[in-house]
Order: C-alpha cells, then sequence, then structure tokens
C-alpha cells in the first residue's frame, strides 16, 4: 500500500504502527505540502455489501462528529476519505512519544509532571464530554507527550456520541483491561465519569511506574471489580483515589479536578474536590457469576488450548449474552450428571477434547453411543472467540446452506467404534426457534434408513455451536435420538447463559 495516493491527494509514505481499529500511515498532503498521520479503520470481515456500507457511514458520522473538537489537548482531524471500501482518517501527525513509552523509558514521573498531564487531559475531556463525546480508550498508549511540550490525548477511533451506537459497538468489551471503569465491565454504557476513572489509571501508572491493576487480562478484571483502589503517594494519591472511586457518582466531574491537579502542578497543597453526586447509593448491584470465574478460566485455557469456550463480561436486556470472550473448558458444558441422562448409564465417560480445522470441541464416547459439542469457526477467524456477532450471524447462515445442499455423504465416528466411512443420507434440515438466538437441525439415516445420528446447530452471541447425538443400536427410537440431540444443546446453552 505505500505509495498509494487517497482522494488524489495524501500520498501514504510508510507504515507508523497498528492497533485493533486498524493502521497508522505517515502521509504527505500534497495540496498542503506537509506531513500527516492517516489512520486506516478496518472493518470485520464477513459483512454483506450492506452492512460493511452501513459501518462505513456510521465510521464517517464519528470521525465529523470528532472534528468538531478543536483543542490543544485532543489530536486534530483534518480530513475524512473512504476508498478502498474503508474510511480513512486524516490526522495531524505528533512527534514524540506516549505516556506509557515514556514511564517504560524512565520510570515514575515527578509529581508535579504528573498533576500537569492529568490536567490538561481532563480539559481535554472536558470539551469532548461537552459536546457529548466520550473516549472510552484513556490509557498511557493515548496519552502523547510531544516534543514541543504538548500533552495530547490520542484515537478517539472509539469515541462515543451520547445517544450513539458507535462503529465498535457490537456487544464487545470496548478499551483496555486495568484502564476500563468498572461500571463498564459489569456491562454498563458508562458515561464521562468512566473517562475520569480511566485516566486515574492512567496517572497511577505515570506516578508510581506500575499499574494499578496488574497480572493477566483476567487479573486486570477482577481486580478492578472486587479489590479497592491502590493509594498512589502523596500529594497525588487522595486526588487518584477520587477519580478512581467505586461508584461514577462518587467521581469529581473533570473541570473540577483539574483544578485541583493545577494546584499540584504549581507545588500548592492538594485539596480534594466535591464528589460527582453527593448522593451515592450504599450499595452496587450483585456482579454475575463470569466476573468471579474469570481468573480461573484464563488458567484453564493454557492448560487446555483446544476445549475453550468463553465467559461473558457483557449482557444485554434480554438476557442474552453480547460476547463470550474469556476461556473455559468446553467440556464444562455438559455437566456429567446430564451426560449420564443422555446416554443412560451410571458409568459416565469423561469429556474428551479434540480441535479440528471447524475449531474446538468436547467428546464423551462409549461403545455405539456419543455426544459431542463443537464450537464452530469461519476460515477468516483464527479461534472461535474472535468472531463477532456479525460473522457469527455470517457463519450460521452458510452453515445451514452447506447442510441444505449435501444429502448424502460418508460418515465416521472410530471412538464409537464405527471406524470406517459408512455411506449416509441426510433428512431435512429445519430451521426451529426456542434455542439461542437462531437455530436448526437434521438427522443422518444409515444404508437401511434407520435414524442413528441427529446434529443441532445454535448461535448465540458470537458463537455458533453443534450438538449431536449418535446411537447406532436397534433399541433407540428416532423421537428419541432426536430429542437426546436437541437436550445436549439446551444443556450446553443453559450452561452458557448461567456462565453470565
Amino acid at each position: 500500500m505505500s505509495g498509494a495516493r487517497l482522494a488524489n491527494r495524501y500520498s501514504l509514505l510508510r507504515p507508523l504502527g497498528s492497533g485493533g481499529m486498524g493502521r497508522v500511515w505517515l502521509a504527505r498532503d500534497e495540496m498542503l505540502d506537509r506531513e500527516v498521520a492517516v489512520k486506516e479503520l478496518t472493518l470485520p470481515e464477513g459483512l454483506s455489501p450492506g452492512e460493511r456500507a452501513e459501518l462505513v457511514t456510521r465510521a464517517v458520522r464519528e470521525a465529523q462528529a470528532t472534528a468538531q473538537l478543536r483543542h490543544p489537548g485532543i489530536v486534530a482531524l483534518h480530513d475524512v476519505v473512504v476508498e478502498h471500501e474503508r474510511p480513512w482518517l486524516v490526522m495531524e501527525l505528533l512527534r514524540g512519544r506516549t505516556l506509557g513509552e515514556a514511564v517504560q523509558a524512565h520510570g515514575p514521573m515527578p509529581t508535579e509532571y504528573v498533576a500537569r498531564i492529568g490536567a490538561d487531559m481532563l480539559d481535554a475531556l472536558s470539551a469532548a464530554h461537552a459536546r457529548g463525546l466520550q473516549h472510552r480508550d484513556v490509557k498511557p498508549g493515548n496519552v502523547f507527550l510531544t516534543d514541543s511540550g504538548r500533552v495530547v490525548l490520542t484515537d478517539f477511533g472509539i469515541a462515543r456520541q451520547e445517544g450513539q451506537a458507535t462503529l465498535t459497538e457490537q456487544g464487545l468489551m470496548i478499551g483496555s483491561p486495568g484502564f476500563i471503569a468498572p461500571e463498564r465491565l459489569e456491562g454498563e454504557p458508562g458515561g464521562p465519569a468512566s473517562d475520569v476513572w480511566s485516566l486515574g489509571a492512567t496517572l497511577f501508572l505515570a506516578a508510581t511506574g506500575r499499574a494499578a491493576y496488574d497480572g493477566t487480562t483476567a487479573d486486570r478484571i477482577r481486580a478492578t471489580l472486587t479489590q479497592p483502589v491502590p493509594v498512589a503517594p502523596q500529594p497525588l494519591g487522595p486526588l487518584l483515589a477520587a477519580m478512581m472511586a467505586r461508584h461514577p457518582a462518587a467521581r469529581p466531574v473533570a473541570p473540577l479536578m483539574a483544578q485541583a491537579l493545577r494546584r499540584v502542578a504549581a507545588g500548592e497543597p492538594a485539596a480534594l474536590p466535591p464528589q460527582h453526586d453527593a448522593t451515592v447509593p450504599g450499595h452496587v448491584r450483585k456482579r454475575s457469576r463470569a466476573v468471579l470465574w474469570i481468573a480461573s478460566a484464563a488458567a484453564l485455557a493454557i492448560a487446555a488450548a483446544t476445549t475453550i469456550v468463553f465467559l461473558v463480561l457483557k449482557n444485554q436486556d434480554n438476557g442474552v449474552p453480547a460476547a463470550f470472550t474469556v476461556p473455559m473448558d468446553l467440556c464444562t458444558l455438559l455437566p456429567p450428571q446430564d451426560v449420564g441422562l443422555l446416554m443412560r448409564t451410571q458409568q459416565i465417560p469423561k469429556g474428551v477434547p479434540a480441535s479440528d480445522e471447524y475449531g474446538p470441541e468436547c467428546n464423551w464416547t462409549k461403545p455405539g453411543i456419543g455426544v459431542s459439542v463443537q464450537l464452530q469457526k469461519d476460515s477468516d477467524t483464527r479461534d472461535p472467540w474472535s468472531m463477532t456477532p456479525v460473522t457469527a450471524r455470517s457463519l450460521f447462515a452458510n452453515q445451514q446452506r452447506y447442510w441444505a445442499k449435501h444429502g448424502s455423504f460418508g460418515w465416521v465416528w472410530k471412538e464409537i467404534g464405527v471406524t470406517k466411512p459408512q455411506d449416509v443420507t441426510r433428512t431435512s434440515v429445519r430451521s426451529f426457534g426456542g434455542l439461542g438466538q437462531e437455530a436448526f437441525a437434521f438427522e443422518l439415516l444409515g444404508q437401511t434408513g434407520r435414524m442413528h445420528s441427529a446434529i443441532v446447530y445454535f448461535r448465540l452471541a458470537n458463537l455458533v455451536v453443534a450438538a449431536e447425538f449418535t446411537r447406532v443400536d436397534d433399541r433407540t427410537t428416532d423421537d428419541q435420538i432426536k430429542e437426546s440431540a436437541l437436550r445436549a444443546a439446551r444443556t450446553a446453552e443453559r450452561e452458557l447463559r448461567g456462565a453470565g
């Protein structure tokens, strides 16, 4: 892409870096003869032309809202170009380093300098909040210290305008764990106070040289939700603790906190400003079990990488998980007592993890009988937990179309004793409701026309799950086989919802 031209005006010179939302290029504005930074926004894979056009339109609208922000503490957006079916944001080119890079290189910063950075960033956030914009990803990597002495808040790529969904708002966790306010980790949309919390965590790292909540992603999330705010040295300690108060209403508003930090930057005694709302609830609603399981689930992922499914970090109002993102053991989706009922045995087999090109699975098998639960993924996604609700919907539809077209094929399941491919035919593919957000099922018939397997697919948020029940003896009726596969699918769905 180097050497390419956008809008017959901007020449891309070389990449400067990349992140979750795209790649940043050094470019030259040939009309004004100046260097600029150009951010290439990437869109999710698997979108239909209509969905892609909608997201491009939304990205342009968000960029237009961000372009209204003219403040020395916010990186300036000069232009928006839509080419190659994606948006490109043309911004001022900053020279210097991020706050995170500076701390990594030199350790904790002087108190007065940290206070000045905080005050400048709060002024910038106040300007954004006044226009109804939240940043939502304030962190050390998005606070830029220029060679000229400016402190600039960068990357409004996931900024949210009040009352509107954003380009990245697909029910997934937005932001960087350890710098995400607790209310947003619990599934709330957050507000200006959430940006204040994130800045407090950022300043804590600048003042101490370490993150307020460190460790793995799971450790940081759990600590944010369950542990008290660590104390930074005086005189910043009380101010940062106020910015990182557990409840948003207890945090001082940005303009008042900026004044307090300016006093510290000038060497004056710190004065704690009043909280945002004097009426703070005495308790916070009970957290979901998912929050408390995150750490152990992450550890399980390391030990059993091929048997992973995900816990929920956010729930929609109707109780449907918005996204599964944290690993857990896939074999726990069918508890032993349920496996025993399905297989009609008191000698319950242990789930055995497996994986193939279609995704990870867990199998429970005995001679002549087997149960399987598998997570599906498409060829463009490295693993199921990288799926989004959009790509999962597309994958589900493709699976349904595929099975509707393939009426006969070779079938084998070595673990239950079917070691040589058997010619099977498929029954009709039937869509039905009441399972996940969409579901379909079909059955497999052997050469004699007797049913021996039933398979159920369902989608829940960003996961596509396939449940299969097989019994090759003559003692099980067709209805019993179909009912067993459906029961396995419903059990898997129950466990997924319960994890949330």
